[in-house]
Protein backbone atom coordinates (compact mmCIF):
# COMPACT_ATOMS: atom_id res chain seq x y z
CA UNK A 1 0.00 0.00 0.00
CA UNK A 2 2.89 2.33 0.82
CA UNK A 3 4.32 1.98 -2.71
CA UNK A 4 0.93 2.58 -4.34
CA UNK A 5 0.47 5.74 -2.30
CA UNK A 6 4.01 6.88 -3.21
CA UNK A 7 3.28 6.27 -6.91
CA UNK A 8 0.00 8.19 -6.70
CA UNK A 9 1.68 11.08 -4.91
CA UNK A 10 4.44 11.21 -7.52
CA UNK A 11 1.91 11.19 -10.35
CA UNK A 12 -0.09 14.04 -8.80
CA UNK A 13 3.14 16.00 -8.28
CA UNK A 14 4.28 15.41 -11.87
CA UNK A 15 0.90 16.39 -13.30
CA UNK A 16 0.92 19.55 -11.20
CA UNK A 17 4.42 20.43 -12.39
CA UNK A 18 3.34 19.88 -16.01
CA UNK A 19 0.11 21.89 -15.72
CA UNK A 20 1.86 24.77 -13.96
CA UNK A 21 4.47 25.06 -16.70
CA UNK A 22 7.41 24.46 -14.37
CA UNK A 23 8.80 21.82 -16.78
CA UNK A 24 9.48 24.65 -19.25
CA UNK A 25 12.75 26.35 -18.30
CA UNK A 26 11.84 29.42 -20.37
CA UNK A 27 8.76 30.00 -18.20
CA UNK A 28 10.80 29.63 -15.02
CA UNK A 29 13.59 31.90 -16.28
CA UNK A 30 11.02 34.51 -17.33
CA UNK A 31 9.65 34.41 -13.79
CA UNK A 32 13.11 35.36 -12.50
CA UNK A 33 13.57 38.10 -15.14
CA UNK A 34 11.80 40.90 -13.26
CA UNK A 35 13.40 43.69 -15.31
CA UNK A 36 12.73 42.03 -18.68
CA UNK A 37 10.13 39.52 -19.82
CA UNK A 38 8.74 38.85 -16.36
CA UNK A 39 6.03 36.18 -16.20
CA UNK A 40 4.25 36.46 -12.82
CA UNK A 41 2.09 33.34 -13.33
CA UNK A 42 4.35 31.17 -11.15
CA UNK A 43 3.47 33.38 -8.18
CA UNK A 44 0.02 31.78 -8.32
CA UNK A 45 1.58 28.30 -8.51
CA UNK A 46 3.70 29.02 -5.44
CA UNK A 47 0.79 30.64 -3.62
CA UNK A 48 -1.40 27.62 -4.32
CA UNK A 49 1.34 25.29 -3.10
CA UNK A 50 1.76 27.32 0.10
CA UNK A 51 -1.98 27.26 0.76
CA UNK A 52 -2.25 23.49 0.26
CA UNK A 53 0.87 22.93 2.39
CA UNK A 54 -0.44 25.18 5.17
CA UNK A 55 -3.72 23.27 5.35
CA UNK A 56 -2.06 19.88 4.89
CA UNK A 57 0.40 20.39 7.72
CA UNK A 58 -2.39 21.47 10.06
CA UNK A 59 -4.17 18.19 9.33
CA UNK A 60 -1.07 15.99 9.47
CA UNK A 61 0.20 17.33 12.80
CA UNK A 62 -3.04 16.24 14.45
CA UNK A 63 -1.97 12.63 13.90
CA UNK A 64 0.33 10.71 16.24
CA UNK A 65 2.26 9.19 13.33
CA UNK A 66 2.21 9.13 9.52
CA UNK A 67 -0.02 6.56 7.82
CA UNK A 68 2.86 4.41 6.55
CA UNK A 69 5.57 4.91 9.18
CA UNK A 70 6.07 4.64 12.91
CA UNK A 71 6.90 8.31 13.35
CA UNK A 72 7.56 11.61 11.68
CA UNK A 73 11.10 12.22 10.42
CA UNK A 74 11.90 15.81 11.31
CA UNK A 75 15.20 17.67 11.27
CA UNK A 76 16.68 18.12 14.71
CA UNK A 77 19.14 20.90 13.93
CA UNK A 78 18.01 24.52 13.96
CA UNK A 79 21.49 25.84 13.18
CA UNK A 80 21.85 28.24 10.26
CA UNK A 81 25.48 27.81 9.23
CA UNK A 82 27.67 28.41 6.19
CA UNK A 83 26.86 24.97 4.71
CA UNK A 84 23.12 25.64 4.86
CA UNK A 85 23.44 29.11 3.37
CA UNK A 86 25.93 27.94 0.74
CA UNK A 87 23.76 25.00 -0.27
CA UNK A 88 20.69 27.22 -0.49
CA UNK A 89 22.57 29.75 -2.60
CA UNK A 90 23.91 27.01 -4.88
CA UNK A 91 20.40 25.60 -5.28
CA UNK A 92 19.01 29.03 -6.18
CA UNK A 93 21.82 29.82 -8.60
CA UNK A 94 21.38 26.45 -10.31
CA UNK A 95 17.64 27.01 -10.59
CA UNK A 96 18.13 30.49 -12.00
CA UNK A 97 20.78 29.43 -14.52
CA UNK A 98 19.18 26.18 -15.71
CA UNK A 99 15.50 27.00 -15.27
CA UNK A 100 14.92 23.70 -13.48
CA UNK A 101 14.69 22.70 -9.87
CA UNK A 102 15.36 19.00 -9.22
CA UNK A 103 11.71 18.33 -8.36
CA UNK A 104 10.49 19.72 -11.67
CA UNK A 105 13.31 18.18 -13.69
CA UNK A 106 12.35 14.61 -12.82
CA UNK A 107 8.90 14.78 -14.46
CA UNK A 108 10.46 16.88 -17.26
CA UNK A 109 12.54 13.83 -18.22
CA UNK A 110 9.37 12.66 -19.97
CA UNK A 111 9.74 15.50 -22.49
CA UNK A 112 12.83 13.83 -23.96
CA UNK A 113 14.89 17.04 -23.86
CA UNK A 114 18.63 16.44 -23.48
CA UNK A 115 18.98 19.56 -21.35
CA UNK A 116 16.87 17.95 -18.63
CA UNK A 117 19.02 14.83 -18.57
CA UNK A 118 22.19 16.97 -18.47
CA UNK A 119 20.79 18.98 -15.57
CA UNK A 120 19.96 15.84 -13.59
CA UNK A 121 23.41 14.37 -14.30
CA UNK A 122 24.89 17.62 -12.90
CA UNK A 123 22.65 17.34 -9.81
CA UNK A 124 23.75 13.75 -9.21
CA UNK A 125 27.39 14.77 -9.73
CA UNK A 126 26.86 17.51 -7.15
CA UNK A 127 25.52 14.96 -4.68
CA UNK A 128 28.62 12.82 -5.28
CA UNK A 129 30.94 15.82 -4.89
CA UNK A 130 29.29 16.68 -1.60
CA UNK A 131 29.92 13.15 -0.35
CA UNK A 132 33.57 13.34 -1.41
CA UNK A 133 34.10 16.70 0.26
CA UNK A 134 32.14 16.13 3.46
CA UNK A 135 32.10 12.32 3.71
CA UNK A 136 30.37 10.82 6.71
CA UNK A 137 30.14 14.20 8.50
CA UNK A 138 27.11 15.08 6.38
CA UNK A 139 25.46 11.78 7.26
CA UNK A 140 26.03 12.26 10.99
CA UNK A 141 24.53 15.76 11.03
CA UNK A 142 21.60 15.07 8.70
Amino acid sequence: MKMIFALFTGLVFGIGIAISGMMDPAKVLNFFDIAGTWDPSLVFVMGGALLVTFIGYRLVWRRCAPMFSDGFQLPTSKTIDARLIGGSALFGIGWGVAGFCPGAAIPALGTGRWEVALFLVAVIAGFGLRRLLFGQVAKATA
